[in-house]
């Protein structure tokens, strides 16, 4: 049964099975795994699964995600910001996927195993050398690089490197190239660019408001 279990588990974090996993020791000691407790014996959820979709890939946090979004935010700023240099992607995308995938929570896990600020599954670490995806500057360099190799597969296609980093690029290029008919994939795309186009516009505003405040000092200097 043990054994059984471990396949149980490694499907789990693989993506392929949607449901709360419990776990039941026996008298003798033996491990049971199961997705559906028998009345009547103690079980204890070791992993939290949403049964709705295996392209799911809510947080599994029981606090408030957002309690600490702005320290959070201002904390790893820097860290964005100098791989948002390195690999030329606008600093504000970065955000805007962090914010959707972890509200930047470093320690944050999806029920799809997803790990991290960047929400890195295995495969993705693996492909850009994170060795610790809770590691905040290893999580942000390799979620970006995978942004940045999005960005040229699909020729700077917005929606299309999107729905890639949330669904996987084979998901897009299955559907012709085209964001693909998952509704957690589509909210997300969604999401996301509301995200990055309301900093945007936040950005556009501020500025004019300082060269205006500077023209006024011109002007009073020259009065």
């Amino acid at each position: 049964m043990k054994k059984i279990g471990l396949i149980l588990i490694a499907a789990i974090y693989s993506g392929y099975a949607c449901a709360d996993i419990y776990r039941h020791i026996g008298p003798d000691g033996s491990v049971y795994y199961t997705d559906k407790p028998k009345k009547g014996l103690k079980y204890k959820r070791i992993i939290r699964s949403n049964p709705k979709s295996k392209y799911n890939s809510k947080l599994v946090i029981k606090k408030n995600p957002y309690r600490n979004l702005n320290k959070n935010k201002k904390k790893y700023s820097p860290l964005i910001a100098k791989a948002a240099a390195k690999y030329k992607i606008d600093k504000e995308l970065i955000h805007a996927v962090i914010r959707t995938e972890s509200a930047y929570n470093v320690k944050a896990i999806s029920s799809a195993g997803a790990v991290g600020l960047m929400q890195l599954m295995p495969a993705t670490a693996a492909r850009y050398g994170v060795n610790d995806r809770t590691n905040a500057k290893q999580n942000i360099d390799g979620g970006t690089r995978y942004l940045k190799d999005l960005m040229k597969m699909f020729k700077s296609n917005l929606s299309l490197v999107l729905a890639s980093y949330n669904a996987g690029e084979r998901a897009v290029k299955r559907y012709n190239n085209s964001i693909p008919p998952y509704p957690e994939t589509q909210n997300y795309v969604r999401k996301v660019l509301k995200l990055y186009k309301n900093s945007n516009a936040l950005t556009f505003y501020a500025k004019p408001t300082t060269d205006s405040a500077q023209l006024r000092n011109k002007k009073s200097v020259g009065s």
